[in-house]
């Protein structure tokens, strides 16, 4: 693999997100609002990153195996921390820590899933809903990072980013069952 592909900018902006889910999670260990907010800014930027890195593989005809490999694991490492941490600080508590498990549940299930096509050599396609799935679970999730501290500025933050959790959840089961019957027929092969 050539120093050209790993230190291409698209793989560059993966590199980054993977970096700062630990700046994430070192955050939480901070009292007080500001590093809500430090969190909050952390997250917002890579969770642009996401964005940014494919479309600019795209644009600059960039994309390699090294790209294709790692995107989907920074995507899962950032949004499977964020619901860890905020599920052990207390952010997500209660009947909401199952909306969280069907996130982490279908995130495992899916990735296990594509691998096992991949094997195959079947690809199964995003679709739109499992881009607005992702847009929505990335909003709830900045909400709840930055939890007590926006709930200063706005008062009813931290509800506002659980009620877009239970939404991403609704999505996810549906988005996580229309993988599973497009991949059902090559499970079933044996």
């Amino acid at each position: 693999m050539s120093s050209k592909v790993v230190f291409s900018l698209p793989n560059l902006l993966t590199y980054g997100r993977i970096l700062a889910v630990p700046a994430l999670v070192a955050c939480f260990y901070f009292p007080g609002t500001t590093a809500r907010w430090v969190a909050l800014v952390i997250f917002i930027t890579a969770a642009i990153t996401d964005f940014l890195d494919g479309y600019l593989a795209r644009a600059w005809e960039q994309q390699s195996k090294l790209g294709r490999m790692l995107d989907p694991i920074a995507d899962k490492l950032l949004v499977s921390v964020s619901l860890l941490v905020l599920a052990h600080e207390g952010t997500i508590g209660e009947w909401s820590l199952i909306a969280a498990i069907i996130i982490l549940c279908r995130e495992i299930l899916v990735s296990g899933l594509r691998e096992f096509l991949a094997e195959l050599q079947v690809s199964v396609p995003v679709t739109q809903l499992a881009k607005w799935k992702t847009t929505v679970q990335l909003i709830a999730l900045a909400f709840l990072i930055v939890g007590p501290a926006g709930d200063k500025w706005f008062a009813y933050t931290t509800q506002f980013g659980t009620a877009l959790l239970w939404i991403a959840a609704v999505l996810t089961l549906y988005t996580g069952y229309d993988y599973f019957r497009a991949g059902i027929g090559h499970l079933i092969d044996d």
